[in-house]
Parts: structure tokens; sequence; C-alpha cells
């Protein structure tokens, strides 16, 4: 009788244990729009993202990833990291940049030189000063960038290798005026369309062309309904990993530490797909059917002799001169060193 009261109480204890542990674990809901395919960046730092806080948090935290746009497009999740109905959110520029202006900052076209100097300047000073900045205005915690892809142009009417040539395409642009201002400025019309309805802009004929990395060209299948890629690599797109300030303040010491290495993880394998697709877009996207158009140095020149001034005055005209400065002075630096 002994022996069974004693199991009986190990086996309720145990019960109590387990049931107060599933009370207690932190729900991380984390979503982003690429396919829930291990060859997309994004899905695969997520996945492991979520194996790497699992494990470091002994199941404090649950992390739930939602791929494919499940929880809404970027601006949606944005809300939701400010409501505190996600947690978590990876999303590209366009969308944080119409809630936290500076962001469009990262719209500077023909900027960064390659990778190495884009990944040390938002890793340094100027990112961090930037991402305090944006969580004591919006709440949300910018907790590393990783590649969105270098832009490049595509479309279905003319191979683009000057900008005389981009006169008369409609292109699709984010939905945050700055785009449109590049695009407008190379001559072309622009129409703002979020990301989950542009294949079927494109499908339609809404839109000529886009702008986008390989990464989503390929990801979305961009490519079934385009003919030309330009690879001018107008601009060092973003993707952010954000985490709602709040529930990132819930955590404890250690839990804060399990998600900012984690993060660091995800972002390694984000950065180091991303990166070699862009390395290898000519094989890529020439396999995928499109007529690849290189865009030589003197001729990128002209794009950028159009581009940078008239995004330029639009950036300083929203949002002053502060952080177009600060940008300029941390690229300076760089290239200094």
């Amino acid at each position: 009788m002994k022996l069974t009261s004693r199991l009986l109480s190990a086996t309720a204890a145990l019960a109590i244990t387990t049931a107060v542990t599933a009370v207690e674990a932190k729900d991380l809901k984390y979503a982003h729009f690429q396919a829930a395919d291990l060859s997309a960046p994004k899905h695969a730092a997520a996945l492991a993202f979520e194996s790497c806080v699992e494990g470091k948090t002994s199941g404090s935290i649950d992390v739930q990833v939602f791929p494919a746009s499940q929880l809404g497009d970027g601006s949606q999740i944005i809300e939701g990291l400010q409501l505190g109905t996600i947690q978590m959110g990876v999303v590209h520029d366009g969308p944080i940049s119409a809630v936290y202006k500076p962001f469009a900052v990262f719209a500077m076209p023909y900027l960064f030189d390659d990778q190495a100097m884009a990944w040390s300047i938002v890793d340094g000073e100027f990112g961090k000063e930037m991402f305090d900045d944006m969580r004591a205005k919006t709440g949300i915690r910018v907790l590393g960038l990783a590649d969105n892809g270098v832009r490049n142009f595509t479309n279905s009417k003319v191979a683009v290798d000057e900008p005389e040539d981009m006169k008369g395409l409609k292109m699709r642009v984010m939905t945050a005026p700055v785009w449109t201002r590049l695009v407008e400025s190379l001559g072309a019309s622009a129409t703002p369309v979020p990301w989950p309805e542009l294949p079927g802009a494109l499908q339609q004929g809404v839109v000529d062309g886009q702008e986008n990395g390989v990464t989503n060209i390929v990801d979305a299948s961009l490519y079934q309904h385009q003919k030309y890629v330009s690879l001018d690599g107008h601009v060092f797109s973003w993707h952010a990993y954000m985490i709602s300030d709040s529930f990132y303040e819930g955590l404890t010491d250690a839990e804060k530490t399990a998600v900012d290495q984690c993060v660091e993880i995800a972002k390694v394998i984000h950065r180091g797909m991303t990166a070699a697709q862009d390395a290898n877009a000519a094989t890529i996207l020439a396999e995928k059917g499109l007529e690849v158009v290189p865009v030589s140095p003197e001729q990128k020149a002209k794009f950028r002799e159009l581009a940078q001034p008239a995004v330029r005055e639009y950036i300083v005209g929203e949002i002053g001169e502060e952080w177009p400065g600060k940008l300029d002075d941390a690229v300076a630096k760089y290239r200094n060193q």
C-alpha cells in the first residue's frame, strides 16, 4: 500500500509539473512570407530559429512558424507585432518604411558596393542607433537584418540595359512611396502592389515588370510571366528580424539570450543562402527561362546619375538630413578603413 501511495503521489506530482510547464510555455508566433520550403532562405532560417530557441530554453518558449503570408502581408504582420497578436516577424523594406520612415534610407539606390559593406554597416554603429530609435518610436525591436536580395528589374516587354529602355514600362513597386520615386526617376510608371498580390498582377498584365532579388523571383515563380531580367543591382534590400518589444521584455534573461543567439544563427543561414543566389543570379534566372541582360559599370553609372539624386531628395524631404547623412558617413568610414 505504501509503495502504491508513493507511486500515485509521484505520478500526480509529475502530472502537475507537466501541466504547469505547459501553461507557462510562452507562445512565439513567427510570421514570414516565403514558401514553406527549405530552399527558401526565410523558411530555412525560421526552422533553425525554432529548433535553436526551443532547445536552448528547454521548451519554455514554444515557437510556431507561419510561412507564406499565413498571418497576413508585411503591413499586417507589423500591426500584429504592435498589438501583440504576433510575437515575431521577418518583414521586407517597404512595409517597414511605411511605419518607421527612417528605414526608407536603405532604398538609396546604387549605394553599397557588395554584401560585405552592407552587412558591416547594418551590423555596426549605424544599425544599432537606428534600431534603438525604431524600438522607442514603434514598440518593435529589430534583432537583426538579413538579405532580401540585391534587387534587379524584370519585365515582359523589353531588354533594359540603360534608363532609356525603362520608358513606358509599368513596374510594380513595394507599398512605400520611396520605391515609386526610384522607378519613376528612371522613366517608368510605378504601381504599388502588396507582395501576396504580385504574381497575379504580373499574370494579368496589371504591371509589365517588377524589381526583386533572385530569391524572391524564384520563390514566388515571378519568372513565369516575365521575359527579361536586367542585373543592375540597384538596391541591397533587407528582411528585418523583428520582435514585439513588450514580448521580449517579458522574457527571462536566459530566454532573451537564447532568442538573441538563435537570431544570429538564423541570420547567417538567411544571408548565406540569399547571397549565394545573388552571386549566381545569371545562371539561376537563365535556367528559369529569362533572358539575362548584363548591366556594365558604365551603364550602371547612368542609372545612378538619374536615380540617386531623385531618391535622396525624396528621402530628405520625408525624414530630413539626419539619417541619410549618417548613412553617408558610415559608407565613407567603411571605404576609408
